[in-house]
């Protein structure tokens, strides 16, 4: 018989009065797998014509270390994922706040507990890409320390796409 066990580690931060827990979990999670069809819609809108390229680079299976953000009532809020792309770096994965609960620090609180999570696991650097044509998801980039960098892996064929780093503390 095989027995599959889940893992979960909750954080809890107080914004504008709203209790948010974060769940650490896995891309099997059904919350986080419906936040990413969310996402997928947002995004479809900025592919274009590359939308094969970039839907081949977007899969979820396997993300081991993924987190689901949920406000006061148990709904998904928010998530992001991290995967190994070398000894000492992570790539950032799938960070999606649906636009109803944006504005609210949810989006900062999974992107740091993605980081504590990276750091945690021994890495010491995440990296992520981001399409240029979103200059929210840019801005909230840099705002939280990310730097520039040359396009990584597969995105260095990809003209709408940027790439951000960031050495973690």
């Amino acid at each position: 018989m095989l027995f599959r066990i889940q893992h979960t580690f909750a954080f809890k931060f107080l914004i504008v009065e709203k209790m948010i827990t974060v769940k650490r979990t896995d891309s099997n999670n059904q919350d986080f797998r419906k936040l990413v069809k969310e996402l997928d819609v947002d995004l479809g809108i900025y592919y274009k014509g590359e939308k094969s390229f970039y839907n081949k680079l977007n899969t979820i299976s396997p993300i081991k270390h993924v987190v689901v953000a949920y406000d006061e009532n148990d709904i998904p809020v928010g998530c992001g994922g991290i995967k190994e792309f070398s000894k000492n770096e992570v790539e950032i994965k799938r960070m999606f706040v649906p636009t109803a609960y944006r504005g609210n620090g949810i989006a900062t609180i999974v992107l740091k507990a993605l980081e504590k999570w990276s750091l945690e696991l021994g890495f010491t650097k995440c990296i992520l890409e981001t399409l240029k044509e979103k200059p929210y998801a840019i801005a909230f980039y840099e705002k939280n320390n990310y730097q520039k960098f040359p396009n990584f892996g597969e995105y260095v064929k990809a003209e709408n796409s940027i790439c951000f780093k960031k050495e973690l503390k």
